[in-house]
């Protein structure tokens, strides 16, 4: 029986966990694993599979040691195995899924996400995408491992290499940035401007009170550098990094600011999110978990995470999609108040 690739099978099974259970911390040590063995000199890997000794490296454990050990032997491991039994299409075929053409909102493993730039590339063309925004945290978010400028424009070189091997494909150059306490986002003016795609998000104090949450919110959304507004509720519902609730705003003025400022409302699919929940955009819509107050009309808002919008390369700072911006965008959103409820519009002022 002929070998198999161990680094192949290792990276295969991070693939799966991330792709059906968001096991992302799972998947970094099977891709750790993976990657150890493929810096080896031929040499020492080769006394390594002569006497079985995988288990002596750094960063392989029981598990990754017994996949590595099957893989040698010829088999499938039985960890594989089972991930590709469990493993199919993650939603029924249907026209949204049909339509999508791209993602606007993904980490890599410059921060917290645990694959590499170039092997998310290589995924989305294999599902049929035809561009990719790599939107890797912001600095303040150090426990996401987020980019300081050095890095940033670092990774954007790489980018722009990646896009001179990938013909017919686009990688855009984002970053999901953090939407600080006043609203501000959190980079320099010239690092972002730099960018395709800003993801604007909170990452901090999700439990602050519902009034100062909404002006947060809205005050990011005015700025002229948001493109997208990420998990607006910031809750975690599975996952290895457990539960949380949901932050509590004013969904009506959220969601009008960003029509008003065109902003899109990111559809957060992962297992973990699935951010908005369907409570804010139900008709008639039920608020209580997003809102201080029960409005009565249907928020408007746009659909970002997985995009149905045309490919090619924005000017730096606008939308992938190419919609103008609407209304003055400079700092805090002085003279902004909500209109009746019910009305056509929430009236944003100047």
């Amino acid at each position: 029986m002929s070998r198999r690739d161990p680094v192949v099978d290792l990276r295969e099974i991070a693939r799966l966990l991330e792709r059906h259970g968001g096991q992302t911390r799972r998947a970094q040590t099977f891709r750790r694993a993976a990657d150890t063995l493929a810096a080896l000199d031929a040499d020492v890997r080769a006394d390594l599979d002569a006497r079985r000794g995988w288990g002596t490296l750094a960063g392989i454990g029981e598990t990754t040691n017994r996949v590595i050990a099957q893989a040698h032997d010829g088999r499938v491991p039985d960890y594989l195995a089972d991930l590709q039994a469990a493993d199919g299409p993650l939603a029924p075929p249907n026209p949204v899924m049909a339509a999508l053409r791209g993602d606007l909102h993904t980490h890599t493993e410059w921060s917290d996400g645990s694959s590499p730039l170039e092997e998310m590339a290589l995924e989305a063309l294999r599902l049929g995408r035809e561009y990719l925004a790599i939107t890797d945290h912001s600095p303040r978010l150090r426990i996401a491992n987020g980019l300081d400028r050095e890095r940033r424009l670092a990774q954007l070189a790489e980018i722009g290499a990646l896009n001179e091997a990938l013909p017919g494909f686009t990688v855009f150059a984002g970053a999901e940035v953090d939407i600080l306490d006043d609203g501000a986002l959190d980079g320099d003016e010239d690092t972002l401007g730099r960018l395709d795609v800003v993801v604007a998000s909170v990452h901090s104090k999700l439990a602050m009170d519902a009034a100062a949450m909404t002006n947060r919110m809205v005050a990011a959304i005015a700025r002229p550098r948001t493109d997208i507004l990420g998990h607006c509720t910031g809750r975690l519902v599975a996952g290895d990094r457990g539960t949380r609730a949901q932050s509590a705003f004013d969904a009506e003025v959220v969601f009008e600011a960003c029509r008003h400022f065109g902003v899109a409302v990111e559809i957060n699919s992962r297992p973990e999110r699935r951010d908005p929940p369907t409570t804010c955009w139900r008709w008639p819509p039920t608020w209580a978990a997003c809102s201080a107050s029960t409005p009565t009309r249907t928020p408007r808002g746009n659909s970002a995470s997985a995009s149905t919008g045309p490919p090619g390369r924005p000017r730096r700072g606008s939308r992938p999609n190419g919609s103008s911006r609407v209304g003055s965008r400079n700092g805090w959103p002085s003279g902004w108040r909500s209109g009746p409820r019910g009305g056509d519009s929430l009236g944003f002022e100047r």
